[in-house]
């Protein structure tokens, strides 16, 4: 707290400090002509559409319903790692929820969360897709959206319909391929044996 005598020795110090009427701040104004540079860089954002690099598919798939069992697997994936995977024996490191999502933000979800997992070593992972029993024709979107979707990613592996404690037919075990940077410390960890 400050007491008597150290606020009047503040005022006393302060009595010649006048306000600033003049806003201090520069004046700029903005340019009133377009640069050739500028109108060519609008001519481009209207002509050129912008590019999607998501590769998944946008078009109409199959559709399926609550029930469907999703079951898919590479060439080379063994058959009780596979096993493994469809029994959900593999420890879930990330998952990803696409309740109420519509298909094109669904899209863009799973695009850029198999690159996340990617990026961070992520290898085995559950996505939460709904079953889609509310839909009035039966139909199961995203599910079917879905298992469309993740044969086109590179980095999957395999993918099957979850255990009943883990969302059953409403959501999907993801195995993720191992990045270059792993591959090579598994090399580098295993080759003095």
């Amino acid at each position: 707290m400050t007491t008597k005598d150290e606020r009047l020795d503040f005022l006393e110090e302060m009595q010649d400090v006048r306000r600033i009427r003049r806003p201090n701040r520069a004046d700029i104004k903005a340019p009133r002509e377009l640069t050739p540079g500028h109108l060519e860089r609008q001519r481009a954002a209207i002509d050129l559409p912008r590019r999607d690099h998501n590769p998944l598919t946008a078009d109409a798939v199959d559709p399926l319903n609550a029930h469907d069992i999703l079951s898919w697997q590479r060439p080379g994936v063994q058959h009780g790692v596979f096993r493994k995977l469809k029994l959900g024996q593999y420890s879930i490191e990330a998952r990803l929820d696409l309740h109420r999502m519509t298909i094109e933000q669904a899209r863009r979800e799973v695009f850029g969360f198999v690159q996340d997992c990617v990026r961070y070593g992520l290898r085995s992972v559950i996505i939460l897709h709904g079953k889609g029993e509310r839909n009035p024709d039966g139909i199961a979107q995203l599910k079917s959206y879905l298992a469309k979707w993740l044969p086109e990613l590179e980095p999957v592996l395999a993918f099957h319909s979850a255990q009943r404690h883990h969302g059953g037919t409403g959501a999907v075990y993801v195995m993720i391929r191992k990045s270059d940077e792993q591959k090579q410390r598994n090399r580098e960890l295993h080759e003095g044996r």
